[in-house]
């Protein structure tokens, strides 16, 4: 026999968040939205899709350290982690990427949401900025491929 699911409603999610110290809001960028915050992190929730299984909420905007009153996305730069804002870019700091990790699994864990291997082993980004910056041309032609036949060009 299958087990009994414990699904809940979106509104009985945000109760359940607002009870364990989480602070709720509507948040007026996102139609429906809830900005959720616990000491300097949030993120805003809307009602998930009907039937879905990740849980009662989805996320709007994923979980990012508020900065000056606005909610900052998480980008790597591959040497680097960095809070944007509208207004500007900081570096993030170690306790400020565990504080992200630790309130996603937190409320992930409270609104019936699925927890991913890739996600407990750490902080993901929103962004991810590797390399080259988009539309800067290479410094050098890109070297030749010996498998490659001659004239072939990309190998297709």
């Amino acid at each position: 026999m299958k087990p009994k699911s414990s699904r809940f409603s979106f509104d009985q999610a945000l109760d359940l968040l607002r009870r364990q110290g989480f602070d709720v809001a509507a948040h007026a960028g996102v139609a429906g939205g809830f900005l959720v915050r616990k000491s300097d992190v949030g993120a805003v929730l809307v009602a998930a899709p009907a039937g879905g299984e990740n849980g009662a909420a989805a996320y709007a905007i994923a979980p990012g350290v508020l900065v000056r009153g606005e909610l900052s996305r998480l980008v790597d730069r591959g040497y680097q982690k960095f809070l944007r804002t509208s207004q500007f870019e900081i570096p993030a700091s170690a306790s400020q990427l565990h504080a992200i990790h630790a309130f996603g699994e937190e409320l992930s864990q409270l609104t019936g949401g699925i927890s991913f291997y890739n996600e407990s082993m750490g902080t993901t980004s929103d962004v991810y900025r590797y390399d080259r910056p988009v539309g800067r041309a290479a410094s050098e032609p890109a070297p030749a491929r010996p498998w490659e036949p001659a004239g072939a060009v990309g190998g297709h």
